[in-house]
């Protein structure tokens, strides 16, 4: 197949077998493009940052990004069925945090580099 599109001398074979040889499975790779569509929504990023240095309950994140309850809890059902966000049940209500500090990371270098060439 490579063969048809590039002539052999230009294919450098070792390099080729080592990078195909480290490339994750297919499953692997689609899950991880589903994790960056979840991150692809402004909303969640936002109730994200809300969640980077506090637990807050969902009508206090509703009031801070001056949204309603019932979107705010859609998002952050979406959130945790990706393992994104956490909740803590305190009685009646429930208290939302980063799942744990890869989320941190990743929120963290993104913003990092968008600051790069600032």
């Amino acid at each position: 197949m490579i063969d048809n599109m590039i002539e052999n001398d230009q294919i450098h074979q070792d390099l080729v077998t080592r990078l195909q040889a480290n490339m994750p499975d297919e499953t692997k790779l689609y899950d991880l493009a589903e994790l960056y569509k979840v991150f692809g929504d402004s909303t969640r990023i936002r109730i994200m940052f809300v969640l980077l240095d506090d637990e807050v309950c969902v009508y206090d994140i509703a009031a801070t990004l001056n949204m309603t309850q019932s979107a705010i809890s859609h998002q952050l059902r979406i959130l945790k069925q990706n393992r994104l966000v956490k909740g803590r049940r305190v009685g009646k209500q429930i208290y939302y945090s980063l799942d744990d500090e890869h989320v941190r990371s990743i929120i963290a270098m993104g913003r990092e580099h968008l600051e790069e060439n600032d």
